[in-house]
């Protein structure tokens, strides 16, 4: 009896050893892959209103959900390339005026129905319709345009002159014919279509209500089908919510990390942060009518005379980068040989030499008996008061005296900006055009009506080099030509460039190949959301090269 049990423990032990083995090879010949399937949901701060690439511009959660649902003929890159998308390819006339579009012809809508060059011209003429609700910038463009489709999957875009940023303007989500066809553009922004979308991007709409919308995977996706096979949207009232809820476990991503809840966050062991520069700048704009600002060594001055890493540190947690440029760092165009430095030395020499002196001993500088003094207005958010409260401090120490003044949470570009109605002026300048295109910002026809030259700065050969660099369609021609700006205006000083800030996103640590380039708006983070997953099986290593 005691043998046959001997005998008995023997043979499981040789089982277990084989099975062991076996494994123990398995393992050392299968690889994990990612698989089809699993859910993500995030919190984000907001609430959608229209869903429609046409419409989305003033609300972040729009945008969210357009870049998920829509796609546009072209995209840009992180640097501000423009990258075929639902077209193919593109050829550019002699006469840099005609653009010839050919799309694919693989891409259907998310009801089933393929897409065309009849969806493109329907969503361009919504676009150049007088009672187009939308984006002025975006209908004024393409009422300039001449749109003609030249078969089913060829379509041709005629300019009345050269202008180079054009590309970027066809990165515009587009919309279904089929289903929108007979829909006047007045009656765009109150259609059902807004909450119940048909778009061709990698996701679709399942359900949007007033607590989320919830989006499955699309089969037909050009691009290949996501892996998730279901991503949702939980709408907050705003940032701190969204960090409640992710802390009680509803959510398992974070839209947008706080500055004061990065620390507790970055600490946790279930999330990854993942952070990139931001297409923003804060700024300060001077009013070049006011004499004050007329001095180019005052405005060089006033910059030199400020420690802005010390303001990002301070203010922002370190949550943002220094601002040479009104062009990101990223972008293809920007200059990077510009330096302005901190050098209150520097600043007080340049303020003597401009004839400013502290002649009464009071610690605030005089010229001709008018004393170094502006109005620095804001608005009421937190930060950009802490910002306008720091730079007046930073200016007393050169003997410049600035007063802090605060006006209302919205219409300081309407009340202030446009009329300007100001001294100086600090404001975040939020999500800059992938396109460089400084034209509205610079050119001294834009100091008056929808221009958006509020500093009133002129100078002659600006003007030239900015109409240059409009017809210019060579992108190492225009680039010089945008670098020679920058170094112009970082001269000139007609604002301050403070800060770009720094996007926090937080995704849980299950769903992987995550990826955060910089971003130009902060919908930018779903722009490889197709390749992100959470499932995952183990194939053989010699068959892992030709999964999907």
């Amino acid at each position: 009896m005691l043998m046959r049990w001997q005998a008995i423990i023997a043979l499981l032990a040789v089982a277990l050893i084989l099975t062991l083995t076996g494994y123990a090879a398995l393992q050392g010949t299968t690889v994990s892959v990612q698989d089809y399937g699993s859910e993500y949901v995030e919190g984000v701060a907001g609430y959608p209103r229209h869903v429609n690439p046409l419409l989305s511009a003033y609300n972040d959660v729009d945008r969210d959900l357009v870049a998920l649902v829509f796609d546009g003929l072209t995209q840009a890159d992180e640097n501000g390339h423009i990258l075929p998308h639902l077209a193919e390819t593109w050829e550019v006339s002699a006469d840099n005026l005609s653009y010839t579009f050919h799309l694919r012809h693989d891409v259907f809508w998310h009801d089933g129905a393929p897409f065309t060059a009849d969806d493109v011209l329907f969503t361009l003429e919504l676009l150049r319709s007088p009672d187009f609700e939308g984006q002025s910038q975006l209908s004024n463009l393409w009422r300039t345009v001449k749109v003609e489709r030249n078969d089913t999957y060829t379509i041709q875009f005629t300019l009345s002159e050269p202008f180079s940023p054009f590309l970027h303007y066809t990165t515009i989500g587009l919309l279904p014919a089929h289903v929108l066809q007979g829909t006047p553009a007045e009656d765009l922004s109150t259609h059902a279509f807004n909450l119940q979308p048909v778009g061709t991007g990698p996701f679709q709409v399942q359900e949007i209500t007033a607590h989320h919308a919830a989006l499955m995977a699309n089969p037909r996706y050009f691009r290949g089908r996501p892996y998730l096979e279901r991503l949702e949207l939980r709408f907050f009232a705003d940032d701190a919510s969204v960090v409640a809820a992710y802390r009680r476990g509803e959510v398992h991503g974070i839209t947008r990390v706080p500055v004061n809840a990065l620390s507790e966050i970055l600490q946790r062991q279930d999330v990854q942060v993942y952070s990139a520069p931001l297409a923003s700048y804060g700024l300060v704009f001077l009013n070049l009518q006011r004499p004050i600002f007329q001095q180019r060594e005052v405005r060089q001055a006033l910059l030199y005379a400020l420690d802005r890493h010390k303001i990002i540190d301070l203010i922002f947690d370190s949550q943002a980068v220094l601002a040479n440029s009104f062009v990101p760092s990223f972008s293809w165009a920007y200059e990077s040989r510009i330096s302005l430095p901190y050098d209150t030395d520097l600043a007080m020499q340049l303020l003597e030499q401009a004839g400013w002196n502290d002649e009464d001993g009071d610690g605030v500088r005089e010229k001709g008996g008018v004393p170094l003094q502006f109005a620095l207005l804001t608005n009421d958010d937190t930060a950009r008061v802490q910002v306008i409260n720091e730079l007046t401090r930073q200016w007393a120490e050169v003997g410049i005296r600035a007063i802090p003044q605060t006006a209302g949470v919205s219409g300081i570009v309407r009340d202030f900006l446009v009329p300007n109605n100001y001294d100086a002026l600090f404001y975040d300048w939020q999500e800059l055009p992938t396109d460089p295109d400084p034209y509205p910002l610079w050119h001294s026809t834009q100091v008056q009506g929808a221009g958006q030259n509020y500093t009133g700065y002129q100078r002659e050969d600006v003007d030239l080099l900015l109409e240059e660099a409009r017809r210019t369609t060579d992108p190492d021609g225009r680039a010089q030509l945008y670098r020679q700006l920058q170094s112009i205006l970082a001269e000139d000083v007609p604002v301050l460039p403070i800060y770009h800030p720094v996007y926090s996103y937080a995704v849980d640590r299950r769903v992987k190949d995550v990826q955060i380039a910089p971003l130009w708006q902060p919908s930018d983070r779903f722009r490889t959301v197709a390749q992100w997953y959470i499932a995952s099986r183990r194939v053989l290593a010699s068959e892992a090269v030709s999964v999907p």
